[in-house]
């Protein structure tokens, strides 16, 4: 019994010495003191040992084990120190070596566009003011002159939530809300996003954003009008930048007009941007309806004013020169790099 415990001893650690990971070092360890292993199986055989050797052979198995379980924690210490010089030989760090640069995000051209706008009207002593998207039908249509039997309110063109409540189709009803209020004078932007039932091309979306104006005061005449979007596009579009109005129906104005400017990219002489006519159009406006005033609380007699709504996609695609509104939208980071 005594050679043969030596000779398991001998090849257990002979085996130890081989291994060349912790894994063998484990699987050693299984097979030699596991449930199932050699010394296991040497110690469940003790029945059949005479009474009085016992003793003696159970040492024996003991002196084994324990040299074994000594000679694997020392192979494992041995393993994990080797394994963590070559860890950390791998991940030597050189300080010498430039830091990478974190990718940084940049404004969307669309939020680029807004801020100049934003910049140029609140320069001209305009107040920026935000409302509801969820908007309630009599903001939306009726303080705007826009009768139940209007086929602004047809379905096709506007999504209802309730009767009452839609999606707001324009950012006119925070011009509604604020006349409402009757703080007078007013001279206001508000911007925001809208929606509308159109089918998705180069030029349409169910969700775009809108940037109107209000100025409400006494005195206002249509020159007023005209002289603020001069100003506007001279600042937006460049110096040059001349303006054209055309006569246009819209409800909630009157009379309205629908604004030209200059093609910034040819200075007027025709080219691809503005298909040759040298014009550009670029927002509609007018002098606000005297019921619209009524409807709002204010004396048309006593105060006028005029509106006009800008469609911030319109600007944006026409400044950086795209051809489709829908790379605005697709996040495409090549597309959006450029900016």
């Amino acid at each position: 019994m005594k050679e043969k415990l030596e000779a398991m001893k001998a090849e257990a650690i002979a085996r130890i010495e081989s291994a060349k990971d912790l894994d063998a070092l484990n699987e050693i360890k299984v097979a030699m003191l596991g449930k199932k292993g050699e010394l296991t199986a040497v110690l469940k055989g003790m029945k059949d040992v005479p009474p009085e050797e016992r003793p003696q052979v159970g040492q024996m198995v003991n002196e084994a084990r324990a040299a074994i379980e000594e000679k694997l924690e020392e192979e494992r210490t041995k393993l994990a120190r080797m394994l963590r010089t070559e860890k950390l030989k791998r991940e030597t760090i050189d300080v010498t070596l430039p830091g990478r640069r974190s990718l940084r995000g940049h404004r969307h051209p669309n939020q680029t566009a807004l801020e100049d706008l934003e910049r140029v009207f609140i320069g001209m002593g305009y107040e920026v003011v935000d409302g509801p998207e969820v908007e309630y039908d009599r903001y939306n249509f009726e303080l705007l002159n826009i009768p139940a039997n209007h086929p602004a309110k047809d379905e096709q063109d506007t999504f209802y939530i309730t009767k009452d409540i839609l999606l707001r189709t324009q950012t006119s009803p925070v011009q509604a809300r604020v006349m409402e209020q009757g703080k007078l004078p007013i001279r206001m932007i508000s911007p925001g996003r809208v929606f509308r039932s159109d089918e998705v091309d180069a030029t349409h979306s169910p969700s775009f954003h809108q940037l109107e104006g209000l100025v409400i005061d006494r005195g206002i005449t249509f020159a007023d009008l005209k002289g603020t979007l001069g100003q506007f596009a001279r600042e937006f579009f460049g110096e040059k930048t001349k303006v054209k109005f055309r006569p246009h129906h819209f409800p909630f104005t009157e009379p309205s007009a629908e604004v030209d400017i200059t093609c910034f990219k040819c200075g007027g002489k025709g080219c691809r941007m503005c298909k040759g006519s040298g014009w550009i159009e670029i927002l509609g406006c007018g002098m606000v309806h005297p019921h619209v005033l009524e409807m709002c609380g204010i004396d048309p007699k006593e105060y006028q004013g005029f509106a006009f709504g800008i469609g911030l996609e319109r600007v944006t695609l026409l400044k950086y020169e795209i051809d489709d509104m829908r790379l605005l939208y697709e996040n495409d980071v090549r597309f959006l790099n450029q900016f």
